[in-house]
């Protein structure tokens, strides 16, 4: 059922390819007809001369118009997801199974397989010329090559063998549909709209090349417009196709797979936010990103105590892992990781002084140390240059008193706010029996001009530190992988990680780093890594959880004195100065 939707609907999309060149060729036509009747002498006179004459410049005009679209829709290069390719000699195992896999299913092999630094799998079709399409796997050479398979890496290193096949059988199963001549000559016309739209999209052209492809832009769009429903229902048909293909291959393994799915989606999204990102904004990028989600979902299982209970959970990691497939899993993880850093963050594209990797074992010291240390070291800057003193007690450098008086409100641990000195207007106290406004938090009122000048100080400094950074380029010409030039370079982040951060947490974010900084200082605290937290304090080799509540309550409310009471119990000295980079 589903084979025949997609073919139906491929029809309908070429149905539309056929009515725009019909509709191209409809004035040529009438002007050939004129033509001829006049040669014939069956359509004589001076009006149809003048017709002969109009008619044939419009068909001449319209048949360039169309011969330009056509020219811009054949050759402009659909764009391709940016991938690590990973060659036959360098996984023969992986190539094996999915060889084993398409023979099972009874479809074409794909062409090639390539890796995504994310959690999915799918077919992508790079047939066009300018992909040079390697050919297809044990197949004939003189065929049209087949998609190419893309997997992602956190696949590889979380699932196991039998795992990875499982989820790979739907995806694999649509090289099926995707060889039928109308479905595969429909996605090629819909791919070159696409380019097409994108090339005229451009602005980096003259003022004649920007008007004629604004042209091509529009007429392109309209027959995109045309063929959304149909593309769309075809790609679904598609998609179920393969599925109900795919249900005799390791149909109740699946099942449990797709578990293993949704946990390595959770455990990558955490160590990108969490773990990757406070590195890549330092200029390192971890080198093992893949292998770092197994220790997080390692790390996730031993916390869940139904997890910790059932022996299922052991005895699954005991099993082969589908990185084995590999022949040097340690570099085609790193350049994984490259690639993950490069589309959620702008990374460049190649490693260099400013932009070096990091193994998980430096990451304490590397990234978790000296970012405190930065962010210590702005805090102290921007209060510089708000003309914050030290306290009054001098000292030789800087010190986390300073921030703490700066910070914290005034007032008597647990006496009540007086409401005339609260009230803007100098209103008297109200007596037991008097109608009292509500005059809210006595901290907002009176810190907030002070914490919203430092908030928005550290949001300027960091925003001017960003800008100062380099843009990301793309690598030199002939080197870096062929799918490096095709996509555009001033998008990147493709996909950021998170939204940008607010004044108040950055604050919170520098006032954190400051007491970090002191604990390592003058309580023997050492920086470390959460694999699903990020960087974190370890106090007597443990993680100190419950450091950020008292962060926010100075933060937020001027309350230091939660935070003052934890420094005491671990015996950090706030007016001891502490090392800045």
């Amino acid at each position: 059922m589903g084979a025949r939707t997609a073919r139906a609907r491929a029809l309908a999309v070429l149905r539309i390819r056929s009515r725009a060149t019909a509709l191209a060729l409809l004035p040529a036509a009438a002007s050939v007809v004129l033509l001829a009747g006049g040669a014939t002498g069956h359509l004589t006179g001076g009006g149809w001369d003048v017709a002969r004459v109009v008619v044939s410049a419009v068909a001449v005009v319209v048949l360039l118009a169309a011969a330009v679209v056509a020219l811009v829709v054949a050759r402009a290069r659909p764009a391709v997801s940016p991938t690590v390719p990973i060659a036959e000699k360098s996984a023969p195992d992986l190539y094996r199974m999915v060889r084993d896999l398409a023979d099972r299913l009874e479809v074409p092999a794909p062409s090639a397989i390539a890796l995504t630094p994310d959690c999915d799998s799918w077919l992508e079709d790079r047939t066009h010329p300018a992909h040079g399409p390697p050919a297809p796997l044990g197949g004939d050479p003189k065929a049209p090559a087949a998609p190419v398979l893309v997997i992602g890496s956190p696949f590889l290193w979380w699932m196991r063998v039998g795992e990875l096949r499982a989820v790979l059988a739907p995806v694999v199963a649509g090289t099926g549909p995707s060889a039928h001549p109308d479905i595969a000559a429909a996605r090629r016309f819909i791919r070159g709209l696409d380019a097409a739209v994108a090339v005229s999209s451009s602005g980096s052209r003259g003022p004649l090349a920007r008007a004629v492809l604004g042209g091509v832009g529009k007429v392109a769009r309209l027959l995109l417009t045309g063929c959304r429903v149909h593309a769309a229902e075809m790609e679904r048909g598609v998609a179920a196709a393969a599925a109900e293909r795919a249900q005799a291959v390791d149909y109740g393994l699946r099942i449990v797979a797709q578990e293993q799915v949704g946990l390595a989606y959770a455990g990558w999204d955490r160590l990108l936010t969490r773990v990757a990102l406070p590195a890549w904004r330092m200029g390192r990028w971890p080198a093992r990103l893949d292998a770092g989600v197994v220790a997080a979902l390692t790390e996730l299982s031993r916390r869940d105590r139904l997890a910790a209970q059932d022996g299922s959970f052991a005895s699954r990691l005991g099993e082969r892992p589908a990185c084995d497939l590999l022949e040097e899993p340690g570099t085609v993880d790193e350049a994984a990781s490259l690639l993950a850093a490069r589309l959620f963050h702008g990374g460049p594209a190649e490693r260099g002084p400013d932009w070096a990797p990091v193994d998980w074992q430096e990451y304490p010291d590397e990234v978790v140390d000296r970012k405190w240390r930065l962010d210590a070291a702005r805090l102290h800057r921007v209060l510089d240059a708000l003309g914050v003193h030290a306290p009054s007690e001098r000292s030789d450098g800087p010190t986390l008193s300073r921030v703490l008086d700066h910070l914290a409100v005034p007032t008597t641990r647990g006496s009540a706010p007086d409401p005339a000195a609260q009230s803007p207007q100098g209103l008297e106290c109200a007596g037991p029996d008097d109608a009292v406004p509500d005059l809210g938090d006595p901290h907002d009122d009176r810190d907030a001009p002070r914490l919203d000048a430092l908030s928005g100080a550290l949001a300027a400094e960091v925003a001017r530190e960003e800008q100062a950074r380099p843009v990301a380029a793309g690598p030199p010409a002939g080197q870096g992988s062929p799918d490096g030039a095709l996509w555009d370079e001033g998008a990147l982040p493709l996909f950021p990680l998170q939204p940008p951060r607010s004044g108040r947490e950055l604050l919170a974010d520098h006032v954190t780093a400051m007491v970090c900084c002191a604990a390592v200082d003058t309580a023997g605290a050492t920086p470390g890594l959460d694999w699903l937290d990020g960087p974190s304090l370890l106090v007597d080799g443990e993680r100190a959880a419950d450091l950020s509540p008292r962060v926010l309550s100075l933060v937020e409310d001027g309350d230091a004195e939660p935070l003052k009471d934890w420094l005491s119990r671990q015996g950090v000295r706030a007016e001891k100065p502490v090392r800045l980079v």
